[in-house]
C-alpha cells in the first residue's frame, strides 16, 4: 500500500481529457484576437450580409437572414477550427509549450483531443451568439430533428476537416508564418469560398468552390437548416479531414 496520500500517479485518460479541453478552452476564450477572430467578426459580417443584401436587392433564392446566418455558423466553425486552433498552436510550438507538455503524463493523443474538445466547446458558445443574433433579425432556424441532426454533423465534420488543415499549417510552418497563411486564407475563403453565400452565387465557379472545404461545410450548413443532410457535402468535409490528417501525422513538428 502506497504511504503517499493521494497515491502518486497520473490521472485518469478521461479527466486528463476533460482538464486539457478546460484549459484549452479558457485560453482561446480570454484571448482577445481570437475572440474577435471567433465571435466579433462572424457576428459583423452577419449583419452587414443581410444589411447590404437587402439594400442592393441581391437575390439569394430565399431571405438574406436564412440563406446567410448558416453560412455565417459554418464561418465560425472555420475562424475557430482553423485560424484560431493553427495561430494558438503554432506560437505553443514557438514558445516551447508542446515540448514541456511531452514531459507530462498526458499523451499526444490526449493533447490533440483536449484541443478538438475545446474547439467543439467554443463552436457552441458560438452558435448561441450568432444564432441569438440570426434569431434577432429574422431566422428561422433549423427544420425539424433532421435540420438540428445536420447542424450537428455539418459542424463536426467541419471541425474535424479545419482542425486538420489548421494543425498541418501549425506544425510546418514558423510561428509567424503561420499568423499570416492562417489570415491569409481566412480572408480568402470568406471572399471567395461559399462559405458564407451559396456556392451558385460564384457563377461557373459554383462547382469547384463546393469541393473545397469551405464550400463543402457552408452547403451543408444550407442544407441543414432547409431540412436536408447533403451527404455529398459532408463526404467531402471527411475526405479533408482525412487527407489533412494523414499529412499532419507525417509532417507535424512539436518544436
Amino acid at each position: 500500500m502506497s504511504t503517499f496520500a493521494p497515491a502518486p500517479g497520473a490521472a485518469p485518460v478521461g479527466r486528463q481529457l476533460l482538464t486539457q479541453a478546460g484549459m484549452e478552452a479558457r485560453l482561446m476564450l480570454r484571448n482577445g484576437e481570437q475572440l474577435l477572430i471567433a465571435v466579433v467578426i462572424p457576428v459583423i459580417v452577419l449583419v452587414g450580409a443581410v444589411r447590404g443584401s437587402e439594400k442592393v436587392g441581391l437575390d439569394l433564392g430565399g431571405k438574406p437572414i436564412d440563406v446567410l446566418t448558416p453560412g455565417v455558423l459554418a464561418l465560425a466553425v472555420m475562424s475557430t477550427a482553423f485560424t484560431s486552433l493553427a495561430i494558438a498552436t503554432g506560437f505553443e510550438r514557438r514558445y516551447g509549450v508542446l515540448k514541456r507538455l511531452g514531459t507530462a503524463p498526458l499523451s499526444r493523443a490526449t493533447l490533440l483531443g483536449g484541443k478538438v474538445l475545446a474547439l467543439l466547446v467554443v463552436e457552441v458558445f458560438q452558435f448561441v451568439v450568432i444564432g441569438g443574433v440570426g434569431l434577432a433579425l429574422g431566422w428561422s432556424g433549423p427544420s425539424g430533428v433532421v435540420g438540428v441532426l445536420g447542424v450537428v454533423l455539418a459542424a463536426l465534420c467541419g471541425t474535424a476537416a479545419f482542425a486538420a488543415l489548421g494543425m498541418l499549417l501549425a506544425g510546418s510552418l514558423r510561428a509567424e508564418a503561420t499568423l499570416a497563411a492562417a489570415n491569409l486564407v481566412y480572408l480568402l475563403l470568406l471572399a471567395g469560398g461559399a462559405v458564407v453565400l451559396p456556392a451558385d452565387q460564384y457563377g461557373g465557379l459554383g462547382d469547384v468552390v463546393r469541393w473545397l472545404p469551405s464550400g463543402a461545410l457552408g452547403e451543408a450548413m444550407r442544407s441543414a437548416c432547409d431540412g436536408a443532410i447533403a451527404v455529398r457535402d459532408l463526404v467531402v468535409l471527411a475526405a479533408w479531414a482525412v487527407a489533412g490528417s494523414a499529412l499532419t501525422a507525417r509532417t507535424f513538428k512539436w518544436e
